[in-house]
């Protein structure tokens, strides 16, 4: 916690960045009119103080909020599964937020990004303004974060949308690659009641991998490391402020090695506060004396922080520093927001419940490998052993992409279809996103390094080892599952040297021949990051051939519909199969159903985001 941090006051109102509207009704007001237009498929971008409260009193108390990867979340509802969620949606997040203003009318409200993708929202992204984006408007945020999930789309889509943004969307990284000037603003500074708080806000810069299928979603746009971004802003605004916050839609460490947001409070310790995003994770922190924290997904909570500062000398003291993470769970939610937005949440549902087949008998009859509950808690089947999901998946792929291999990752980990009707919110829940497909002409040679890249999801298997368990630092989303070829995995080596007898059609994989493989188009940017697939190798592209109804789940629909006919039976051909782990271990069946029972716990990674991240073992219990 800070408390002897002084800065000078009231230093230089002139070029200060600003937001983009604001409503008549926001207790807030800006030193110039504002403008946010399109110029060449730019933003021209006004900057300007936004001003909350009267100057006066010699102790102010600056109070933020804050929510982060909402994911298309206004009701609390998930429509993959059509089901209430009581941890979830902006009508929930709205209530703490009020209660919060009714406290400090003059509070900075703002969103952490990852806010426009997901949870059926694209059925809206033909609308003048996306609903989500409304919704923030109806609350009176004061800022959103872009984040890498805002990219999913058309670029115009973002354009529009940051253009009807009422408050400031902010991002110090994000640059115009024609003169080097900004996309959105990389700050923006308040006036609260005469203390000068900015705001600087950034994004993972790895968005042209992330998106490389689709480069016209960032068309014209340059994504630099946040260190060096940041560092540059704050050159730029030094003298201008009297409180510094952050908000970045970053982890606490990045995934590919680049700046987290640990690493940016470590460097800048001028940051009073920072508000972070991306990783899904709750918490609050002291990062070297920097507070962090991180306020969930979906809507789980609002992140709060509190700065109190004092007047002496004609400086600004902070004083005290408090943050916390407020549930939403047991929050009624706004009824104001419920009303205006019903028929978001009609549409939805009513898209969801689409019956567009049949599924004759359930896909995986245990999806928890230990318990075998529907409910994954332990391990997932799924990720274990071949199945009858990740079959269809790659049959899919493999049919539309005519491809030798498919490769595909279960989102869920408790992916499953059950007998009945097979309705849309269904292949929903068994593909999570919106990904088009790709055909790559790939190697052998590449083809299996590819193969063990993914394979580095497994941990190396130890003596006495009980279970089977998953790297905790690498996603779920990026444990591939191949179809095509048969191989098997050796755990018991280590990452790199675990792919064993790797044939296609009864040969072994051939490092000079070429071979068709059908992707996703975020695992052909990951590819092109790993130095094993070029642009150039692209065969096929969903997405230019049919536009929205090239997205994957769309052609499982299509594809139950008329190769199917409407009929979905389980298949597995069990083409791989994981070796070098002992099946025999003395003692396994007592710590099986010890773990049946729950007295022994199969740890989950520190955010909670991944399962089974140690094996159980019997040496060391």
């Amino acid at each position: 916690m800070k408390t002897t941090k002084f800065f000078v006051l009231g230093a230089l109102l002139s070029i200060t960045l600003v937001g983009c509207g604001q409503k008549d009704s926001e207790p807030k007001t800006a030193t110039n009119t504002e403008v946010k237009e399109f110029s060449e498929n730019k933003l021209n971008l006004e900057k300007k103080i936004v001003t909350k409260g009267k100057a006066g009193s010699e102790e102010v108390t600056l109070s933020f909020a804050a929510t982060s990867d909402v994911h298309g979340r206004i009701y609390p509802y998930e429509y993959g599964i059509d089901s209430e969620d009581a941890s979830a949606g902006f009508a929930k997040t709205y209530t703490i937020v009020k209660a919060l203003r009714e406290k400090n009318p003059n509070l900075i409200l703002m969103d952490v990004g990852d806010t426009v993708q997901d949870n059926s929202v694209e059925l809206f992204n033909n609308l003048e303004t996306h609903p989500m984006v409304e919704a923030m408007n109806t609350m009176n945020y004061d800022a959103w974060i872009l984040g890498n999930h805002e990219f999913n789309f058309e670029k115009d889509f973002l354009l529009r949308n940051i253009k009807n943004f009422k408050g400031s969307v902010i991002s110090t990284n994000i640059e115009n690659e024609d003169d080097g000037s900004k996309f959105v603003l990389p700050y923006q500074i308040f006036e609260i009641e005469g203390v000068k708080v900015a705001l600087v806000g950034g994004i993972p810069p790895h968005i042209p991998m992330w998106e490389a299928s689709a480069p016209e979603h960032f068309k014209g746009l340059t994504f630099e490391d946040p260190m060096i971004s940041v560092k540059e802003t704050l050159e730029e605004i030094d003298g201008k402020y009297d409180v510094l916050v952050g908000a970045f839609h970053l982890g606490r460490k990045d995934e590919y090695g680049k700046t987290g947001v640990f690493d940016l409070a470590a460097a800048y310790p001028q940051f009073d506060l920072i508000f972070a995003g991306h990783e899904h994770a709750r918490y609050v922190t002291d990062i070297e004396g920097t507070t962090v924290l991180e306020p969930g997904a979906y809507g789980w909570g609002v992140s709060n922080g509190e700065i109190k500062v004092l007047k002496k000398d004609g400086k600004w003291i902070v004083k005290d520093i408090v943050a916390k993470n407020i549930e939403t769970k047991d929050i009624d939610a706004a009824p104001e927001i419920l009303e205006q937005f019903k028929n978001v949440h009609d549409t939805s549902r009513e898209d969801a419940n689409k019956v567009v087949g049949k599924v004759n008998a359930k896909f995986i009859q245990n999806p928890d490998y230990i318990t075998g509950d529907d409910k994954v808690t332990t391990m997932p089947t799924s990720q274990i052993e071949d199945n009858a999901i990740i079959e269809l998946i790659n049959e899919v792929q493999t049919y539309y992409a005519k491809s030798d291999v498919s490769a595909a990752a279960v989102f869920n980990f408790d992916s499953n279809l059950n007998a009945g009707d097979f309705k849309k919110k269904d292949v929903a829940f068994i593909y999570k996103y919106t990904n088009t497909l790709m055909g790559v002409n790939m190697t052998g040679e590449n083809l299996l390094k590819y193969m063990e890249w993914s394979m580095a999801y497994y941990n190396e298997t130890k003596p006495g080892d009980v279970t089977i368990s998953f790297n905790p630092k690498v996603r779920g989303y990026n444990y591939d599952m191949f179809d095509g070829v048969n191989y098997k995995v050796d755990i018991s080596k280590r990452a790199g040297e675990r792919i064993v007898d790797a044939t296609i059609k009864g040969e072994a994989i051939d490092p000079k021949k070429s071979y068709k493989v059908a992707i996703n188009n975020y695992r052909f940017g990951t590819l092109m990051h790993l130095g094993l697939a070029t642009p150039e190798d692209k065969y096929y592209d969903s997405y230019e051939t049919l536009q929205d109804a090239g997205r994957i789940r769309d052609l499982i629909v299509k594809y139950v519909s008329e190769n199917l006919k409407g009929e979905l039976n389980p298949k597995i051909d069990n083409n791989w199969s994981i070796v070098g782990f002992d099946e025999n271990v003395p003692g396994k069946d007592k710590i099986i159903e010890k773990i049946k029972t729950g007295e022994i716990k199969i740890p989950m990674s520190e955010d909670g985001r991944t399962l089974n991240v140690q094996s159980v073992n019997i040496n060391t219990l």
